[in-house]
């Protein structure tokens, strides 16, 4: 009796999502913005954006977790003393924005197309959840780590881990032990071959919702770089004509000092936040 060749051979389901996303982790690490944010170039601003984008992404996430977790498609992947991140990006939260946090972090649109469909698939489609378990979870216990030690030296943060309580995982002693138990539950998540495809399809685009945060940020600078050209040009002018070196504060409305090198800053300032968003999700799911 002949033996199945590998490629006809069963695969287990997060071989799977890791293989049919393989392509996507390599446009992760071959992105240029990369390089900027491992030379420890950002800002508290764009750090700032970026949690808060996760924050709401993973109140999201695990709401339906719970209200699955019982659910045979889901409940071997119930690990919230582990794993869950609302608790830590609330602490997260009140650091970088204050004790009114709730009230002050934003909430893109990108951010919340995404928060949409994790709603989506835990009322609908619980069956696919795992999709999303798997890509945030298990990217947060890989490049996570690096970019908390990335951040941390970059913004200055306590040694303590004050404003970074997001990457530390207080209850899994081992991250590499702890994925291999999570994988191997996942591989016994029962799945006709159809439902199976469609979770391998999910983790796609998981990845795709990921990938319009960028674009989103991406137009966000553009517009800014618009809008900044034509108010500060004419002003500039101004001062050219009056004789004042663009090194000098002038005065704003509100009679406030505001140095005119600071909007010639500003282009660099989004550069490094796009820079870091993206680096942000493509390191940790590139590690996956």
């Amino acid at each position: 009796m002949e033996r199945p060749q590998p490629d006809s051979m069963p695969q287990d389901l997060s071989e799977a999502l890791k293989e049919a996303t393989k392509e996507l982790h390599t446009q992760a690490e071959n992105a240029e913005f990369m390089k900027n944010f491992q030379k420890g170039q950002v800002t508290r601003e764009s750090f700032k954006l970026v949690m808060a984008s996760l924050y709401h992404i993973y109140v999201a996430l695990e709401e339906e977790i719970e209200h699955n977790k019982e659910n045979p498609v889901y409940a071997p992947l119930y690990f919230p003393e582990e794993l869950h991140r609302r608790a830590a990006l609330e602490e997260d939260m009140a650091f970088w924005y204050g004790p009114d946090w709730q009230e002050a972090i934003p909430y893109t649109a990108a951010t919340r197309s995404y928060v949409r469909r994790l709603h989506e698939v835990g009322c609908m489609e619980p069956e696919l959840l795992v999709a999303h378990a798997y890509t945030r979870y298990l990217g947060d216990l890989s490049g996570g780590q690096v970019l908390k030690k990335i951040a941390q030296k970059a913004l200055d943060l306590p040694s303590s881990g004050e404003g970074l309580a997001f990457f530390t995982f207080p209850n899994i002693a081992s991250a590499t032990k702890f994925k291999q138990l999570y994988r191997a539950r996942m591989n016994t998540l029962e799945m006709s071959p159809k439902v199976r495809q469609r979770a391998i399809e999910e983790a796609k685009t998981a990845f795709l919702l990921n990938i319009q945060l960028f674009e989103e940020l991406q137009g966000l600078l553009t517009q800014d770089t618009a809008g900044q050209s034509s108010s500060t040009t004419p002003r500039l002018r101004r001062q050219e004509g009056g004789g004042v070196q663009e090194s000098t504060p002038t005065k704003t409305p509100r009679g406030k000092p505001q140095l005119n090198i600071a909007s010639q800053s500003l282009l660099l300032r989004w550069v490094l936040t796009f820079s870091f968003l993206v680096a942000t999700v493509a390191v940790g799911l590139y590690a996956i």
